[in-house]
């Protein structure tokens, strides 16, 4: 057992109640620690989500020094001492940040990302990191370094991806909020299967330097993830705003996101995109409980009714391909030239590379000016819709020892990532998106819809998320029952 008092009330308090009670100093930023230590203790070997845990006496003289500043008048912002795992994808001083990969299994970087940065910043004390998928390639989170995540709801199911420790490390309580990336749906997928909230901001909204390439690498985004949207909305205060190292950040303050989110829907118009028209093959379940949701939106003034693309969803695939080899055999291409580091690569990584490598110059082209059709098929949606709808992905969580679902509804998936085709549609238009959770299937299993919006309507998406989530509250209603079995 831990030496730790397991204090239940501490860690299942939202996020901005605990921050209150740290700047009000009504609890200790020490206890806020400890209870969340006792609370990875006895749930992380559950699922694994919480990887490169730092030693306990160090955190513990983190919170101190916190307690320290409170004491002197001292307050760095509203995550002043609050616990933090970053997602293993980003850049931590100090802190092994191996990407899921053997290649970099030691890797401990020399300097933090812009995120980090803001994150340590606003007063954050960084306890680990989150497990992922290897270099974030696929929406099931599972490497050769630290294995598998599991469904905060189903430990043997998968937690999704890329973003799959984040997610099931906030559902069971161990982290007040976490930070994820999406580039195919790895803030979306994961928090649907996690029954929280996800949210992939706009293109440039939250600056990204990790990359070697800052101007032509825009398919995947960091954000932010919680068990609400107003500690969704705090923690994207946080990350987003302008940074000079970032050249296509959006010269603006993240200061929005902390204000009201309460507005009025009345009359506002939603598309329900559903399955493209049958394009999308859908577990039986997954369509039917994103329509139940449509009695929560028309409760809160929304009309929903159906629609469609209005562009060609195979186009939209294609493009996606396109692009995304083009852009991994940028980053892995070096690595696969390299028999010895090939060795070390999974074949999914091997294979979108080697199609990378097919590419011209005219292909990839061809497929921005295509992704730019699509920027202008879907601005002429929201002509007619202030919002768009679609589910969060197309199967329910899965065995995580699977690599990925073979197939759908008797339809064989020609590719390890064509089973979570419907988040396409958003990532390719650099358009805001929120995963809302909308219930459980008969075995228990979690599913979310995604909420999109206007490009550069961020704070919109997430007060239509928030209004929403005041009719429904799923995770306040439904958390993990695991997390009831003391």
């Amino acid at each position: 057992m831990s030496q730790y008092k397991h204090n239940n009330e501490l860690v299942q308090l939202q996020a901005h109640e605990l921050a209150e009670r740290i700047r009000q100093r009504q609890v200790s930023c020490r206890e806020v620690m400890q209870a969340h230590l006792a609370q990875i203790e006895r749930y992380n070997p559950a699922v694994n989500a919480i990887i490169s845990l730092q030693p306990e006496e160090q955190l513990l003289a983190e919170a101190d020094q916190r307690d320290a500043e409170l004491a002197r008048g001292e307050y760095r912002g509203w995550m002043h001492g609050l616990p933090h795992a970053v997602k293993d994808l980003s850049l931590t001083r100090g802190i092994r940040t191996t990407l899921g990969s053997p290649l970099f299994r030691d890797y401990v970087p020399e300097r933090d990302g812009i995120m980090v940065e803001r994150i340590k910043a606003a007063g954050a004390i960084i306890i680990g990191k989150t497990n992922t998928p290897e270099f974030g390639l696929g929406s099931h989170s599972y490497n050769p370094i630290f294995g598998a995540t599991g469904c905060a709801y189903a430990p043997e199911r998968t937690a999704g991806g890329s973003s799959g420790g984040a997610a099931a490390a906030l559902a069971l309580q161990m982290v007040p909020v976490a930070d994820g990336s999406d580039m195919m749906g790895s803030l979306r997928n994961p928090a649907a299967y996690n029954n929280i909230v996800g949210f992939r901001p706009s293109q440039g909204r939250v600056p990204f330097d990790d990359s070697a390439d800052l101007f032509i690498d825009q398919l995947g985004y960091e954000g932010p993830m919680g068990r609400n949207v107003r500690d969704v909305a705090l923690l994207l205060s946080v990350q987003a705003g302008f940074d000079a190292r970032a050249p296509l950040s959006i010269a603006e303050s993240g200061e929005q996101f902390a204000g009201r989110l309460e507005r009025d829907f009345k009359g506002a118009r939603l598309g329900w995109l559903g399955d493209l028209g049958g394009h999308l093959p859908m577990e039986r379940g997954v369509l039917e409980l994103c329509r139940k949701s449509f009695t929560d939106f028309e409760a809160i003034g929304c009309q929903v009714e159906d629609s469609t693309l209005g562009f060609s969803a195979e186009r939209l695939w294609d493009t996606w391909r396109t692009l995304r080899h083009w852009m991994v055999a940028g980053s892995l291409g070096a690595a696969y030239t390299d028999p010895a580091k090939r060795e070390q690569l999974k074949p999914e990584a091997i294979w979108e590379v080697e199609n990378g490598l097919k590419l011209s110059a005219v292909d990839v082209f061809r497929a921005s000016a295509a992704r730019s059709d699509w920027y202008r098929a879907i601005s002429k949606l929201f002509e007619r819709y202030d919002y768009l709808l679609l589910p969060s992905a197309q199967v329910f969580p899965f065995d995580k020892t699977w690599d990925w679902p073979k197939e759908i509804a008797g339809k064989s998936m020609d590719t390890y990532h064509r089973w979570m085709e419907v988040v396409i549609p958003a990532t390719l238009s650099g358009c805001p998106v929120a995963n809302v959770p909308v219930g459980f299937n008969e075995q228990g299993l979690p599913m979310g819809l995604q909420i999109i919006g206007r490009h550069h309507t961020d704070f919109a998406v997430l007060q239509l998320a928030h209004a929403y989530e005041q009719a429904s509250r799923w995770y306040q209603r439904c958390p993990p029952s695991l997390l009831a079995q003391d």
